[in-house]
């Protein structure tokens, strides 16, 4: 049976769970329009959070929409991921991607996180 759902326990819901990724992130992964900074985590599953701020997303609601999307890309493939804390910052110019544009942004960039991980790890994981 896979996991599609979005349950607390996949998210970053504490300032504490933030700064553990912050204070010394494992991977960091550039595309374009956001940021994504990674940590290996003591789980079997991939955690994420989200930092969209007023800074570099000015309207609520596109701030809104690249959470949306996000998060709907990452419960899709959470099942490949592994066990690491993500913390994925919208930067300046994620606004002006339109929805296909973000989305496949969010795929290299969850291809990538993978396999620099696997690299990372030196250990195979499915």
């Amino acid at each position: 049976m896979s996991r599609q759902g979005f349950p607390r326990a996949l998210r970053l819901l504490s300032a504490g769970d933030f700064r553990y990724v912050f204070a010394q992130a494992d991977l960091k992964i550039h595309a374009k329009g956001m940021l994504a900074l990674a940590r290996f985590n003591d789980g079997d599953h991939a955690r994420i959070g989200l930092v969209a701020g007023k800074k570099n997303v000015k309207l609520a609601v596109e701030r809104n929409r690249f959470k949306r999307l996000t998060r709907e890309s990452f419960r899709l493939r959470q099942e490949t991921l592994p066990a690491v804390d993500v913390v994925i910052l919208a930067r300046r110019g994620v606004d002006d991607m339109d929805n296909a544009m973000l989305q496949r942004q969010l795929h290299g960039l969850w291809k990538r996180l993978k396999r620099e991980a696997l690299r990372r790890s030196g250990a195979p994981r499915t």
